[in-house]
């Protein structure tokens, strides 16, 4: 099925989408509309355009493949499948995901990766390929987050301020040559060695993949590995500890 979306209100191409009984589902033309693919399992979407805001929201099972830009809250507590974004995404990507992946080749504004969180078999990643706002990985719970900083020179973090804030779970891998400044008190940073990057090489391979980059060039570069210390940083808090 292929759908001309233009001003066609987001309401209606949704509607459109989740009547076809095509596994495939091509959108041209999209300008903004809002929560395609959003709690579906089971079709291949393809988006030529902007989606708006919640892409992928709830998504128990798609693919999903943005020829351009995302918008805000792309993945929101999404619980399998798979996004790919040939462009940047705003903010919250990955907010609260518990299962699939997320690949995303350029930039993803503030707090991406904000409570993620993992169950059993269930670990869900985020790849950036460029920089992250501040707050990556605010309140992580879970998963893992893996930001390239492909753009930039490879020496400082690929990151913005206050990353790792409140983190009590979860891996976060940096490709840069220094950590980043200002890190918590409970969350720790340090060199990757080569058996941490076995966790990650088959989203590498995923990634450079479908983005077309230099999965050796990635590979052989430096990483820093950041992990929470502790799974409740709020006990002192507490009344009753």
């Amino acid at each position: 099925m292929r759908i001309q979306a233009g001003d066609m209100h987001f309401q209606k191409l949704n509607q459109a989408v989740r009547a076809t009984e095509d596994t495939r589902v091509i959108i041209d033309n999209c300008l903004g509309q809002r929560y395609i693919a959003s709690g579906l399992g089971g079709k291949e979407i393809v988006i030529n355009g902007t989606p708006g805001n919640a892409l992928g929201a709830y998504m128990d099972g798609c693919t999903v493949t943005v020829n351009g830009n995302a918008q805000d809250a792309t993945g929101d507590t999404m619980n399998a499948g798979e996004i790919r974004i040939h462009g940047s995404s705003g903010d919250a990507t990955g907010y609260a995901m518990r299962g699939g992946r997320i690949l995303v080749h350029g930039d993803t504004g503030y707090r991406a990766g904000i409570h993620m969180k993992a169950y059993q078999d269930k670990v869900p990643v985020l790849v950036v390929g460029g920089r992250a706002g501040s707050f990556l990985g605010e309140y992580q719970a879970g998963g893992l987050i893996v930001v390239l900083g492909l753009s930039g020179d490879g020496r400082e973090a690929p990151v913005g301020y206050f990353c790792g804030t409140g983190m009590h779970g979860g891996r976060m891998f940096l490709r840069c040559e220094e950590p980043p400044a200002g890190l918590p008190p409970q969350v720790h940073a340090r060199a990757a060695t080569d058996e941490d990057l076995e966790e990650i090489l088959l989203h590498l391979e995923a990634f450079c993949s479908e983005f077309s980059e230099d999965l050796e060039a990635i590979r052989n570069s430096r990483f820093y590995l950041l992990t929470p210390d502790t799974k409740n940083p709020y006990k002192q808090l507490y009344t009753q500890n």
